[in-house]
């Protein structure tokens, strides 16, 4: 009896070990990602503190950071993952995380929001919202950063 149990534990420890492994070396490409695009953004930018990172997968990948920027002032950088112009706006010329959440409960029955996260789209800064609906299907929700207007969405997924 006491080798069954000690063979579960070792069993155990090995399973959380080697799953542990797999999750840090899978976010390693999107430490590295983060590192270099906030190096890049503080180079280019007023960026001086970051907060937050999104990555965003659009018809572009883009990195983007919140931050604060020399006076203490709430910015974010759009940093394309290729060749392109890096975009900083000031947190208060769009609406915030809560506000884009507040839209679409307004419009839709999310009955769970899964991940809310910057983006860009044909140069026009957006928030992107994950969320699950009440018959537990995956919908995508955008939402303009600067007019909170709805721009597209992608449901029962």
């Amino acid at each position: 009896m006491k080798k069954a149990i000690w063979g579960i534990i070792i069993l155990l420890v090995i399973c959380i070990g080697a799953g542990s492994l797999i999750y840090f070396n899978s976010m390693k490409p999107v430490r590295a990602a983060e590192s270099k695009a906030v190096e890049l953004a503080k180079k280019e930018t007023d960026l001086a503190e970051t907060e937050d990172f999104y990555l965003y997968h659009g018809t572009e990948t883009y990195y983007v950071i919140e931050g604060k920027d020399q006076e203490g002032t709430g910015i974010y950088v759009w940093v394309p993952e290729k060749k392109g112009k890096i975009v900083t706006l000031n947190q208060s010329d769009g609406i915030t995380r809560n506000e884009a959440i507040s839209r679409l409960k307004q419009e839709k029955n999310a009955a769970e929001i899964m991940s809310v996260r910057l983006g860009m789209e044909k140069n026009i800064p957006l928030w992107e919202i994950h969320y699950r609906s009440g018959s537990d299907l995956i919908n995508y929700y955008y939402i303009d950063f600067k007019t909170g207007e709805w721009l597209k969405k992608i449901e029962n997924l």
